[in-house]
C-alpha cells in the first residue's frame, strides 16, 4: 500500500520538525522537502512591492518536485534505496511492494499547483497567528538573508493570498495549531495517520 501525506502550512509553524519526527516514526518513509526545489536566486523576479519573489510558486521547479513525487510512486522501494532510506525487514519471501509505503511531502506551498494537489491522501495545514510567525521568523538564520521589510511587506501578504485560493480550491485539509507543542502536533498526526492505515489494510 502506498500512501501520500501532505505537510503544508505558514513559514516557520514547524513542519520540517514534525516532518523529521515522523520520519523516524513511520514504517518505510520517505520525504521530499519543497525547499529542495528553489530555483537559483538569479532566477527569482523582482515584484511590484520591491522584495524577490521567494515566496509564490514561480520561485519553484514545481515539474521538478512532482516528477520527484511520481518516481516514488512509481517505485517506492527503489526511491527508498537510491535516497538513502531503510525500509523495514521483510520475512523470506514476502514482497517489498506488498508492504506500506509512506511519502511525506513537505513546503509552505503544497496545495497550490493542481498537479502536486491531486496526489495527496491526507492533507496536513499548520497554522500560525500574525505576531508568533513573525517573532519565529525573526529568530531563523536563512542561506539569503531577509531584507527589512521582507516578512511584512511579501512573506505574510504571500502567505494570506496563497492560504485563500487553497481553502477556495476545496482541498480536504486538517488544520494544526501551530501554538501547541510539539508533542501534541505529532501525537495528533501520527495518531491521526496509524487510525487510517488501519481501516484501510
Amino acid at each position: 500500500m502506498k500512501y501520500i501525506i501532505g505537510i503544508g502550512g505558514v513559514t516557520n509553524g514547524g513542519k520540517t520538525t514534525l516532518t523529521n519526527r515522523l520520519i523516524k516514526a513511520l514504517p518505510n518513509c520517505c520525504v521530499v522537502h519543497q525547499d529542495d526545489f528553489f530555483k537559483p536566486q538569479d532566477q527569482i523576479e523582482l515584484g511590484e512591492d520591491g522584495f524577490r519573489q521567494w515566496d509564490v510558486i514561480a520561485a519553484l521547479d514545481m515539474e521538478a518536485m512532482v516528477s520527484t513525487v511520481r518516481a516514488w510512486a512509481e517505485n517506492p522501494v527503489k526511491f527508498a534505496l537510491s535516497h538513502g532510506v531503510r525500509t523495514s525487514p521483510m520475512a523470506d519471501g514476502v514482497d517489498p511492494e506488498s508492504q506500506t509505503h509512506i511519502l511525506i511531502v513537505e513546503g509552505f506551498l503544497l496545495y497550490n499547483y493542481k498537479p502536486l494537489a491531486d496526489v495527496y491522501d491526507k492533507c496536513y495545514y499548520i497554522t500560525v497567528p500574525y505576531e508568533e510567525c513573525k517573532r519565529r521568523r525573526g529568530t531563523r538564520q536563512y542561506t539569503v538573508p531577509d531584507p527589512p521589510g521582507l516578512f511584512d511587506g511579501h512573506v505574510w501578504p504571500m502567505y494570506l493570498r496563497h492560504r485563500a485560493e487553497m481553502e477556495s480550491s476545496c482541498i480536504a485539509v486538517e488544520y494544526l495549531d501551530g501554538l501547541k507543542s510539539k508533542d501534541a502536533i505529532y501525537n495528533q498526526v501520527y495518531e491521526g495517520i496509524q487510525n487510517t492505515l488501519l481501516n484501510r489494510s
